[in-house]
């Protein structure tokens, strides 16, 4: 949601990118986007706060390194944008701010959205229309930008992960803990990194897979519908072919690695 916010207000405002001279652009991929504000300012900050404010209440440790850790992440990313040369300190002031502030406003009913999005009936269909509706009503702009591509990925992950995490919940493979919280945090052993890097590893191998089948299939079907030729980058970039198939495509990615990696890393073991 923040994402959205930020990106959509990056291409109503129309403010540029810093002039170069004076500073040295190191990234020019996304060159044609507007500038504010800094949505890596927000993701970083949305992120690393999140987090905190998550895990504060659940695992054992002090508050003031979480939040020295949320700080520093946020802090890192959003400089990083400075050095680069891709946004002004007016960008990213302004991109953690509206971060903190849609937390500080959300953060008194995460439970109850939490509630709602795991248990109600609707959840994967409004996650699924939401998500598509407003990818497809991004604001149009007079030339192509990725933002509206980086966006439709963005939703397409948050509705597939919702998808996921409901379905596990519905047929009760949600692991609860023995324990009361706050939960001391495990000590790290050679046993554990050898488990996590393999669990990693099947789960990138499985969304590579998940990606392709349903990037192609879902070029493949574009292109019927359509008749036209979706191996062209132009046509590609064009909203009836590009907002369908990011979004079948990253939604398909949401919900293999929310339902079906835990699952199978559960099945073998991991």
């Amino acid at each position: 949601m923040v994402m959205y916010m930020g990106q959509a207000s990056k291409d109503l405002l129309k403010w540029p990118r810093p002039s170069s001279p004076p500073v040295v652009k190191l990234e020019t991929r996304v060159d044609a986007e507007y500038g504010m504000p800094s949505t890596h300012a927000i993701a970083a900050t949305a992120i690393s706060f999140t987090f905190l404010l998550a895990t504060m209440g659940r695992y054992q440790y002090p508050f003031w390194l979480g939040f020295g850790a949320a700080l520093f992440l946020s802090t890192l990313v959003s400089l990083s944008r400075l050095y680069t040369g891709m946004h002004t300190v007016l960008d990213v002031i302004c991109g953690a701010a509206v971060a903190l502030l849609f937390l500080a406003v959300t953060f008194p009913v995460w439970d109850k959205a939490d509630q709602l999005l795991l248990t109600h009936g609707f959840s994967p269909i409004f996650a699924i229309t939401v998500g598509f509706l407003l990818s497809y009503n991004y604001p149009k702009m007079d030339h192509y930008s990725t933002t509206r591509a980086d966006t439709t990925t963005i939703l397409g992950v948050a509705a597939g992960t919702i998808v996921g995490v409901w379905i596990t919940q519905y047929f009760g493979l949600t692991h609860m803990p023995s324990r009361q919280f706050p939960l001391p945090i495990p000590s790290i052993t050679l046993a554990m990194v050898v488990l996590q890097i393999g669990r990693f590893l099947l789960g990138v191998i499985l969304l590579l897979i998940t990606r392709f089948i349903a990037k192609t299939l879902s070029l493949w079907a574009l292109s019927k519908w359509y008749n036209v030729c979706t191996q062209n980058c132009i046509v590609r970039q064009s909203l009836e072919i590009e907002v369908p198939y990011k979004f079948v495509t990253y939604t398909s990615i949401g919900f293999v690695a929310t339902a079906v990696v835990p699952l199978l890393c559960q099945r073998v073991g991991m």
